[in-house]
């Protein structure tokens, strides 16, 4: 039995089912031999948590697990990332490394710092750099920067006017890439191999606004009008020679943890809440300033957010803040009463936006570590959430952290081969059911094994399809 699963991370179902499936016949093969769908993903739909949520089972309430950086405590400061070291669940690898199988992982989010398994594992886009141990075992790393010639965890500086450079990167990061992994895949033993390609990604924030001509910021024929085209082309193609290396009996599986939309534009958090009477600040900056380098007058604060393609909302609570202003008493109340004005926010043109704000006890089945108060998601996530000062308006229309073209989405994809299907009792063709969690524990049942105990996904194929 070997099982592979190939992660694009932010492909999204629009282009590889729709615009650009003609263009890509390997991906297009294996959906006509197999079987494939949108995959809904996480709240919130970004990288991380979403594919710790999706090799667990869990949900980023049960991980604790809430985006790439979390509050480690209740101080007004306090942030971790959320590496590999914040995972404290069994993954797919986990399970099948302790029950005997060979295991090689390739850049999947949050296996940086590595950790000892049966098998390979070079390490993901959160690594601080190649001078670290990025691999185990650790003489791996010679091998990796003699195969890539000089390894890339990411795209750096991703978020740029460079365009021309950019492009450069993003092909030679997923170049690299892919050269390791045909590597590892003729030369070392494996029952289940993972990557994660993190250029779709890339290329969808750089270059979205030059494809998309519903994008504000389009101009037609433009130079980089058909780039995103022609990248998934490159990594049809790199998928192509990977396949050529597999036994045909391999189950196949190309996964997306989210999707991709296009940016209209942002929605300045902490401006809003300093306008509603939420947030004071002892003195306004006079140009754009992280929130984090603001100096905030948390006796009059009742509430702060935080930026990112959707919103943290965290509320100044008495007794559990350090200079708390909110009576636990009113806690519910004030909650409430910030869902109703967020979600009455009208766009600059004074159409009402629809963005949502969630309490997250209302998506997760539990909530562990420190979550935000609410998870806001603006304009559906065509609006990213902006927490920087000194825009003096609630809309902007240039990111806080860089030029981006895009936000993300709701659905990511699933594809799995004929193989897959017949081995799984599948039946082929399109899928309408699938969700992110239900990845891993379908990985693990075509091993024979069960999934992790209270997780929220649940195997794709039916009992007697498992082997």
């Amino acid at each position: 039995m070997k099982l592979i699963v190939i992660g694009l991370d932010c492909a999204t179902p629009q282009l590889v089912f729709d615009r650009f499936r003609q263009d890509l016949p390997n991906l297009s093969r294996l959906m006509e031999e197999g079987a494939w769908g949108r995959l809904e993903s996480t709240h919130p739909p970004i990288t991380v948590p979403a594919w710790a949520c999706m090799m667990s089972g869990y949900d980023p309430g049960q991980l604790g697990i809430y985006g790439f950086r979390n509050r480690k405590d209740h101080s007004y400061g306090g942030y971790v990332v959320a590496n590999a070291s914040t995972v404290k669940v069994d993954r797919v690898w986990d399970t099948l490394s302790k029950a005997g199988k060979k295991v090689i992982l390739l850049g999947v989010p949050q296996t940086y710092p590595v950790k000892p398994l049966n098998g390979h594992v070079v390490s993901d886009f959160l690594t601080p750099s190649t001078q670290h141990t990025y691999t185990y075992p650790p003489e791996l790393k010679g091998e990796v920067e003699q195969v890539s010639r000089g390894y890339v965890f990411d795209v750096e500086g991703f978020r740029t006017e460079d365009k021309t450079a950019l492009l450069e990167r993003i092909y030679d990061k997923t170049r690299k890439h892919f050269a390791v992994a045909k590597h590892l895949l003729r030369t070392k033993p494996w029952d289940f191999f993972m990557m994660v390609e993190m250029g779709v990604d890339r290329i969808h924030h750089g270059f979205w606004s030059y494809m998309d001509p519903t994008h504000p910021k389009y101009t037609s024929g433009n130079p980089f009008e058909g780039t995103i085209r022609d990248y998934y082309r490159y990594v049809d193609q790199e998928i192509g020679e990977v396949l050529d290396l597999l036994p045909d009996d391999t189950v196949v599986l190309v996964v997306s943890d989210h999707g991709a939309k296009k940016l209209e534009g942002g929605i300045c958090f902490n401006e809003w809440l300093i306008r509603e009477g939420y947030l004071a600040v002892k003195r306004y900056p006079e140009k754009i300033t992280p929130i984090d380098q603001v100096e905030i007058d948390w006796s009059r604060t009742t509430a702060w957010g935080d930026g990112g393609y959707y919103g943290r909302l965290f509320l100044n609570v008495r007794g559990r803040e350090p200079q708390g202003t909110i009576d636990p008493q009113d806690y519910e109340r004030v909650r409430q009463e910030l869902v109703e004005k967020i979600q009455a926010i009208d766009d600059p043109r004074g159409t009402n936006l629809g963005s949502r704000a969630y309490p997250p006890e209302a998506l997760y089945r539990e909530v562990n570590g420190i979550p935000p108060d609410l998870i806001v998601y603006f304009g559906d996530l065509y609006w990213r959430s902006v927490g920087s000062l000194g825009y003096r308006s609630l809309f902007t229309f240039e990111n806080d952290s860089g030029p981006d073209g895009a936000n993300h989405d709701w659905h990511g994809i699933f594809i799995v081969n004929g193989e897959g299907c017949r081995k799984g009792g599948l039946a082929k063709g399109q899928r309408d059911d699938l969700t992110l969690y239900d990845v891993g524990p379908t990985v693990l049942a075509f091993f024979g094994l069960k999934p992790n105990p209270g997780g929220v996904g649940k195997p794709m194929i039916p009992a007697q399809g498992r082997l």
